[in-house]
């Protein structure tokens, strides 16, 4: 098996981290994940301590497995972030933050909790701050990377500074939907690899069909980076499918649809530009609405449960390794 210092310290048996992207990330997935080896993460953002902690003894209920929680720093609200990260740290393995300086108050508190405390950067100057900060482990995102992007340069590059700059584990992210690329970034020194776009079209991942199938037809010339929505939070450059970018500047209209509670039944309207995720339980415009997807895109060419994606990508990196190791097998 594919082992690394990441593995060693989370328990997991293969080096690959599922990528938190909003409602997809979920105590469904995330356990998913865990189950089959990899590291689970679970988007607790917005989540009051008392539910963020039952969304994640959800996810725990479904484990055994190392299960994280991810904070998106920009978008949290400062009142309550730090009870929220105390509650996360009391329930979860891992601690992750995402768009925000490295923080050492936010790092300490995760420790207190009894907690990894991990922060996904798009520099190696961010990579030495948090290491400074006192994290255990760094994200190093590239640019190729889908949803929210803090990487300007391509993954390798980056990668090259950050693994030079810090001595923690390192995982690598942005364009990873192969086994070939996981296998690329472990050989020039990552320590794991975090995966979102192929999640996101998994089954447990619970996203609107029609989201799915547009990621099955894309290849990573079909995606776009920009601030394009920008609705309420403008300056937080994102990767999405350049035809839902299109279809929601042509939408006439300010309302593109409804997120539907499916416990209350509950409707919540859906702006025009609005950054969400577009699950099963929202309805309207679909194509107008954020398709979330990075460079790795063409990995996706099938709707797979979250273990068939790990199996896929461990054994044609495996394959591949074990080829670098010796040639002339």
């Amino acid at each position: 098996m594919l082992a690394t210092r990441f593995t060693e310290l989370l328990g997991c048996s293969v080096p690959i981290q599922q990528a938190p992207m909003g409602s997809f990330a979920g105590p469904r997935l995330a356990s998913a994940v865990a189950n089959a080896g990899g590291h689970g993460m679970v988007t607790v953002t917005g989540y009051p301590p008392d539910a963020l902690a039952a969304r994640l003894e959800d996810a725990l209920e479904r484990t055994p497995g190392p299960i994280g929680a991810n904070f998106f720093v920009a978008l949290a609200d400062p009142s309550t972030l730090h009870a929220s990260v105390a509650a996360a740290a009391q329930h979860a393995q891992v601690v992750d933050f995402f768009y925000g300086d490295p923080d050492r108050e936010l790092v300490d508190i995760v420790h207190s909790g009894g907690a990894l405390a991990q922060w996904q950067v798009g520099a190696a100057e961010e990579a030495r701050a948090a290491e400074d900060a006192g994290c255990d482990l760094i994200v190093a995102q590239g640019v190729e990377a889908g949803g929210h992007v803090r990487g300007r340069i391509g993954l390798l590059a980056l990668l090259d500074e950050v693994l030079d700059a810090v001595s923690i584990p390192v995982l690598a992210a942005g364009g990873i939907g192969t086994g070939r690329a996981l296998a690329a970034v472990l050989a020039a020194g990552a320590d794991g690899a975090r995966v979102g776009t192929r999640f996101a079209a998994c089954d447990e991942a619970n996203a609107h069909p029609r989201y799915v199938d547009a990621l099955i037809a894309a290849r990573p010339v079909d995606t776009l980076l920009g601030d394009n929505f920008s609705y309420e939070f403008p300056g937080l450059p994102h990767r999405a499918l350049r035809s839902s970018v299109e279809a929601a500047q042509a939408f006439a209209g300010e309302i593109v649809g409804e997120v539907v509670d499916p416990a209350t039944g509950e409707r919540t309207p859906v702006h025009r530009l609005e950054k969400m995720t577009v699950a099963n339980n929202v309805t309207g415009a679909i194509e107008a609405m954020p398709h979330w997807a990075g460079e790795s895109v063409r990995g996706v060419r099938r709707r797979q449960t979250a273990a068939e994606v790990i199996a896929e990508l461990v054994d044609e990196a495996e394959r591949l390794l074990r080829r670098w190791d010796h040639p002339r097998d």
